[in-house]
């Protein structure tokens, strides 16, 4: 298969890449008659004629990097398995998706779920795997029965050899987006973070070798070995190569799903959304979803790689970037991603368990006008109890609205000592569908 051309654009120009998405329009994407008439399976065809190390090999030279998040080097984490011992081994598909503004695997799975059945053939062949699993959150259920219709079809195929997937669907915790809290629920426990070490590569499913990555990331490698390692390694930056879907969301005139090389920046991806809605400004966004700082229209320029957005103060994540304009209360936002992470703690660390409800307490006053002096340095005191203190990285998302809000709108959280949130930004003015300019005092 030919590579794709993705470099004849003007001087400058970032394109979109629709590698993944590219299916998502067309009529019944998610049937293997389809997948297959677009090149699907053709990397899981060269893949068998390689053997498990050159596999392996190929997914660290295109220099993929886990999609859920973290952004670790896939193939590495891959290599940190030990040698085979004739015992079970796994592969553990994360598409627990659920935090704010997160939204592209779940439409990967119900566009394309054969692009991620693929991905899963082919690493579990890297890593000598025969039994490989996708975590499902439970209340996507036609999500659930599409994906229970592609493994099926492939089965009946042929295509997977002797490879059993068993998609599995949670209870709907957000605590099991956490991988090992994601393993305890796998294997029929309550989801809570483990202690680490030992790590999943080492003692992981069942207490055996597993590799967890999320559903981008396995989807990925089905291009790479479609077309080939070095056409995926020539997208992106040196340290971030390759593609990502960006999930955008808010006051723009056009949200969606954006496919787009690394190194895109946020002023670029908002021509494609059309830009923010009309006769507004851009006032915050989040780039990495509501567990990442939030950034303001100074860093609409910063590349869009993992290196550089933590270097101008944020994580990249998921790229779930929510879009807001000055039409909205920075409290108002904060004090709703804190609901959803004092809703969500599994309760296990008492300072995230305690910490996030008094955070909560607190976001509320604030945002009814009724906070006290000092409920600013309060919140900080907390968060300060809170951060690098838990089993897991929910405590630390929990803080990050709240210490980076603070330190951009610092003067709006302190307004919440005398005026409502929705006083000093009334609703009419905030919503997308109203298109009745507001009155004064509205």
């Amino acid at each position: 298969m030919s590579e794709l051309n993705l470099t004849d654009f003007p001087a400058g120009e970032i394109p979109l890449t629709p590698i993944l998405t590219d299916m998502w329009g067309e009529d019944r994407s998610w049937t293997l008659d389809a997948y297959r008439a677009h090149g699907g399976y053709q990397g899981l065809e060269k893949a068998k004629t390689m053997e498990p190390s050159a596999v392996l090999e190929a997914v660290k030279n295109s220099g993929l990097r886990g999609r859920g998040g973290a952004g670790f080097p896939a193939g590495l984490k891959w290599s940190f398995l030990p040698p085979d011992d004739g015992l079970p081994r796994y592969l553990v598909v994360n598409a627990d998706e659920s935090e704010p503004g997160t939204c592209k695997d779940i439409p990967q799975i119900m566009a394309n779920p054969h692009a991620l059945i693929e991905g899963m053939a082919i690493c579990s062949r890297a890593i000598r795997c025969e039994h490989a699993f996708v975590y499902l959150r439970g209340e996507v259920a036609h999500v659930y029965r599409r994906l229970l219709a592609a493994v099926r079809e492939a089965t009946e195929a042929g295509l997977l050899g002797d490879l059993k997937i068993t998609a599995h669907a949670g209870a709907g915790a957000y605590i099991c987006g956490e991988e090992t809290a994601l393993l305890d629920s796998l294997e029929g426990r309550r989801g809570h973070p483990r202690l680490k070490p030992p790590f999943p590569a080492a003692q992981g499913l069942f207490a055996r070798p597993t590799v967890i990555n999320n559903v981008e990331t396995i989807s990925q490698v089905a291009g790479i070995f479609k077309y080939s390692d070095n056409w995926y390694a020539s997208m992106g930056t040196e340290k971030s190569k390759g593609h990502g879907i960006f999930s955008i969301s808010g006051h723009v005139k056009h949200p969606g799903q954006f496919e787009a090389p690394f190194g895109i920046t946020m002023r670029q991806l908002l021509s494609y959304c059309g830009g923010i809605r009309d006769g507004h400004e851009l006032k915050f966004w989040a780039v990495g979803g509501s567990s990442a700082p939030i950034f303001t229209p100074n860093e609409l320029d910063v590349p869009l790689t993992y290196e550089e957005v933590v270097s101008a103060g944020s994580m990249l994540a998921t790229r779930a970037i929510q879009v807001f304009d000055e039409t909205t209360s920075v409290v108002r936002v904060v004090s709703r991603w804190v609901d959803f992470y004092q809703h969500e703690s599994c309760g296990k660390c008492t300072p995230c368990r305690e910490g996030t409800y008094w955070m909560k307490q607190i976001m509320h006053r604030l945002e009814a006008g009724k906070g006290e002096e000092g409920d600013v340095e309060k919140l900080l005191s907390i968060t300060s109890e809170i951060g690098g203190r838990c089993f897991c990285a929910l405590g630390d998302a929990a803080i990050t609205p709240v210490t980076s809000g603070i330190k951009h709108f610092r003067e709006e959280f302190e307004k919440g000592y005398t005026t409502p949130a929705w006083e000093l930004f009334p609703y009419k003015r905030t919503v997308v569908f109203n298109n009745a300019p507001a009155k004064d005092g509205e």
